[in-house]
């Protein structure tokens, strides 16, 4: 039985800047059918009020609420742990954590800073690491696949951080058990009866079945030919899209 639904975005709902096909249609199926659905994302180029803003102009009506992004949960985090970070993150993602307190940083912050992973940048982050400051992740996504192909993401930036200072992070986004159970709070369902939909073997889909929800890989976005196999037998559905991924979640949700 399926009573709730979490979605990733790039690669799921869109790619680059266009809607993948028949997503935002299904996407609207789930909703009309009454499942609720809340919506999980590591993407770290953008701030989540420009990521609403996007989502609205490729044809998704998101409310603010159901949208769970890697970013507002690593402020929550600095927030409460009174920490000032050291970003490591993309210059449009900054407005994110413009309120974050001024001072001397104590926290390395690493998201897809992009064309911000410079020797100079992630050097200084090592210096931090050195003198005992905690490494925050928003993910450890390896890659992900833009309009002309697949590129590096945050994953191996963190693994070098990690390796060089001798140090494990913080990860504050998927596949994190906390990241799932925010959402689950908020769906106030069992893990058992939620099902997550992602192109991500890792972040999604292990991460889901490790946390006790049910999974769907869908052969869009990042997905390559063999991911299938890196799930066989774990009990994870494999579909082509999510128009299919969608009629196999409403055929469980009326039983």
């Amino acid at each position: 039985m399926v009573r709730g639904v979490l979605l990733d975005l790039s690669g799921v709902l869109y790619q680059g800047d266009r809607a993948l096909p028949g997503a935002p249609r299904s996407v609207e199926s789930l909703r009309q059918s009454g499942l609720p659905l809340r919506f999980l994302t590591n993407t770290t180029r953008s701030t989540s009020d420009a990521l609403l803003k996007k989502l609205s102009g490729l044809g998704f009506d998101l409310p603010a609420d159901q949208l769970y992004a890697a970013p507002r949960v690593a402020r929550d985090y600095l927030h409460r742990h009174g920490l000032s970070p050291f970003p490591v993150i993309h210059p449009d993602l900054r407005p994110e954590f413009a309120d974050c307190p001024e001072r001397q940083a104590d926290a390395v912050l690493v998201g897809d800073a992009g064309p911000g992973f410079t020797y100079e940048r992630l050097n200084g982050a090592f210096r931090l690491l050195l003198e005992g400051a905690p490494l925050l992740a928003m993910g450890r996504n390896r890659y992900f696949r833009e309009e002309d192909g697949l590129s590096l993401d945050q994953g191996p930036f963190v693994a070098a951080l990690e390796y060089a200072a001798q140090t494990r992070a913080v990860i504050l986004g998927k596949p994190a058990p906390a990241f799932f159970e925010a959402a689950l709070r908020s769906l106030d369902l069992p893990a058992g009866e939620v099902v997550m939909v992602g192109d991500d073997v890792e972040s999604d889909v292990r991460g889901a079945l490790d946390n006790g929800l049910q999974a769907v890989l869908v052969r869009t976005g990042k997905f390559r030919a063999g991911d299938e196999a890196a799930v066989a037998g774990s009990g994870a559905v494999v579909c082509e899209d999510l128009e299919e991924a969608a009629r196999w979640i409403l055929e469980r949700a009326r039983t």
